[in-house]
């Protein structure tokens, strides 16, 4: 594979070369690894989109959301990449659900780019290469990337560090909606979306809007957010309501961030955590060698017999990696 003409393809905004380079970094081949990291060391670092990442309880509406809004940015001319996440086969490894089905419209516009990628157990909502993705697609010049990620659980966070603006999306629902989203992913949420407010929903909606509302009211100011942030929104995917307006808060907080220094100070502090994440992935690879298995292996068996102490066979494992 030439890295170069590889390279020039993407920069050039060919969607079947962003499409490869995508295919590559997502592979755990070590040749593979090898040409990813030439290919990303070949991109320009001076293009910038707008990172805006999306977890929701599942049946909330993701992709008919991400489609809605994604026609409505394209209408305005804006260039938008989809990255959705699925949850895994465990027989194949492959996607499951397949995003990219569900948003026939979006996925026929020359202006968006939609890549269903799987979770591969990966834990945090995202699959393991996706920042290496969300570059790939910002050298290939556009101007918005959606970070859709599995759902909402207690490791569907990661996605708050490779995003600039973080979108929790909910639906109308009974009884004590507050008791259905941990507490945590609301901390790290921009903005709240509460999604089919239309039709005999809508009053259920509106009330859970206000439940979010009071709620955020309720937490700790965080220094990145200017005053009535983060919020609670009321849109309808199915008929396009209330997405202009979401937009515009996003505008909003991002105008205010990069205005008060912290969109800048945040992009460092998140190369930081995914080079430190890189050593710690690198560190885990070792493991997955023949020579390294072996040891384990034989380490293992005395541990089992009770020939040797879980802690000191450890260590000397380490210092053996360490040779």
């Amino acid at each position: 594979m030439n890295i170069d003409e590889l390279a020039k393809g993407i920069v050039a905004g060919e969607r079947r070369a962003l499409a490869r380079g995508i295919t590559l970094v997502e592979s755990s081949r070590e040749d593979h690894r090898a040409q990813a990291t030439a290919l990303l060391a070949a991109l320009p670092k001076d293009r910038e989109a707008l990172r805006i990442g999306l977890s929701g309880t599942p049946g909330v509406g993701k992709s008919t959301f991400i489609e809605s809004f994604g026609m409505m940015l394209i209408q305005r001319g804006l260039r938008v990449a989809v990255l959705a996440i699925d949850p895994s086969s465990s027989r194949s490894g492959g996607s499951i659900l397949g995003d990219k089905t569900r948003m026939d419209l979006l996925s026929r516009e020359k202006a968006a780019f939609i890549r269903p990628s799987p979770s591969q157990t990966h834990l945090g909502g995202v699959a393991r290469r996706t920042r290496e993705a969300v570059t790939l697609c910002e050298a290939a010049g556009f101007d918005v990337v959606l970070i859709e990620t599995v759902g909402v659980g207690q490791s569907e966070t990661v996605v708050s560090e490779m995003s600039d603006l973080f979108l929790l999306l909910l639906a109308p629902a009974g009884g004590d909606e507050l008791q259905g989203v941990k507490r945590g992913i609301m901390e790290m949420a921009d903005i709240i979306v509460v999604n089919k407010a239309d039709g005999d929903l809508k009053p259920a909606a509106s009330r859970t809007c206000a439940d979010y509302a009071g709620a955020l009211r309720l937490l700790r100011k965080r220094p990145q957010d200017p005053d009535g942030f983060p919020k609670a929104m009321m849109v309808s995917a199915l008929e396009e309501n209330g997405l202009s307006e979401a937009w515009d808060e996003m505008q909003t907080l991002t105008d205010w961030r990069r205005a008060e220094g912290f969109w800048d100070r945040t992009r460092a502090a998140q190369a930081r955590y995914w080079f430190e994440q890189s050593v710690k992935q690198e560190l885990l690879a070792q493991l997955e060698t023949p020579t390294a298995k072996a040891e384990l292996k034989t380490l293992g068996d005395r541990v089992a017999r009770g020939q040797e102490d879980p802690t000191k066979a450890a260590q000397d494992f380490i210092k053996q990696l360490d040779r």
